[in-house]
């Protein structure tokens, strides 16, 4: 017989990409975007291959044409390297990575063979643009602790001041002088006395 939590399920998680690790999440949505944008640019194509056709025709076949589901495929060298640049995307970039594909495949319309290379030149962009925002981070760390140091050393040096004319400033030589002698006056100055009449 079949226990009851067997039937609910009410251990087990609701959903199974939430134990997915995020930099293998971006990788695949990333991918996803990429293989959704080779089959629109092969539909694409087929629709001007179909079009110049029926100009150069006057007859529409393109009923009697089946086409395979996916003719270009990306090597599998060409899809390692891909999927490794899209290890170094944060999570962050993820979003603007995919707006920024769009926009440059809308704008240049490419064919299916090109849209692996512009994928690629997107993926740069962004691991280059994180490099100067990470060196640009170092740099305002770096003047925001130089400030901070300076800013202390200010405020010590106009804590700390010395002033040589004050008399009450002890040395050294001073202390062992009372100290050995306390009874005496031991110093280069000549002590004078004056003398009481009884």
């Amino acid at each position: 017989m079949m226990s009851l939590g067997s039937w609910f399920r009410w251990n087990e998680p609701h959903c199974r990409l939430s134990q997915k690790n995020p930099a293998d999440m971006v990788v695949e949505t990333l991918m996803m975007e990429l293989n959704w944008q080779v089959k629109q640019a092969e539909k694409q194509q087929r629709e001007r291959e179909n079009e110049y056709r029926k100009i150069k025709t006057g007859v529409d076949y393109s009923w009697l044409v089946s086409y395979p589901k996916h003719s270009y495929e990306i090597s599998p060298g060409d899809r390692l390297q891909l999927e490794d640049a899209c290890c170094k995307i944060p999570p962050s970039y993820c979003g603007p990575v995919i707006l920024r594909f769009r926009q440059l495949v809308a704008e240049f319309e490419p064919e299916v063979q090109e849209i692996p290379r512009l994928f690629r030149t997107v993926l740069q962009e962004a691991t280059e643009r994180m490099k100067e925002e990470d060196e640009a981070k170092k740099l305002a760390r770096q003047w925001t602790t130089k400030r901070a140091v300076s800013l202390s050393l200010t405020t010590f040096k106009s804590r700390a001041r010395i002033y040589p004319f004050i008399s009450d400033i002890k040395t050294i030589s001073e202390d062992i002088e009372r100290s050995t002698e306390s009874a005496q006056r031991v110093w280069s100055m000549p002590e004078f006395r004056t003398i009481k009449d009884n």
